[in-house]
């Protein structure tokens, strides 16, 4: 994006295509977007944490977990014999959420936060995990 007007200056034949749609790929499981939002929540979980979590066995979530990791979503540190895993990639963390928005605004006429009464530009406040804040803010709907 530019700074000075915040428009997208990837056109259609960007070189970074093919590498977004891998992107797409590597978060396009129930189970990585469940292991995205457990992290959200939690910040740092062993895989026998994550696993209770998400509701998946311990090694069904390591291997799910060994593709994040590869794919820079997840990173580790060893807390003596256990390995404990977060979020390192905010980006994937917000593409999760907005997917996950989009599917419940596609599911019915209003998200969580509207039905809350929470208007759209407190939604999108750091607190809430679709936003960061030096992304603009959204209109309403």
């Amino acid at each position: 994006m530019r700074e000075d007007d915040r428009s997208c200056s990837f056109g259609p034949d960007s070189a970074y295509v093919d590498l977004a749609a891998e992107v797409f790929r590597l978060l396009s499981d129930p189970t990585r977007i469940r292991i995205i939002l457990a992290l959200r929540d939690h910040g740092e979980l062993s895989v026998n944490r994550l696993a209770e979590a998400i509701g998946k066995s311990p090694t069904t979530t390591s291997q799910h977990l060994a593709k994040m990791r590869w794919g820079r979503v997840v990173g580790v540190r060893q807390d003596g014999t256990r390995v404990i895993y977060r979020l390192i990639d905010d980006e994937a963390r917000e593409l999760v959420a907005l997917a996950v928005f989009h599917a419940e605004r596609a599911l019915g006429d209003r998200t969580a936060h509207e039905r809350a009464g929470v208007p759209d530009t407190v939604a999108r406040t750091p607190r809430c995990p679709a936003s960061r804040p030096d992304s603009p803010e959204q209109p309403a709907s």
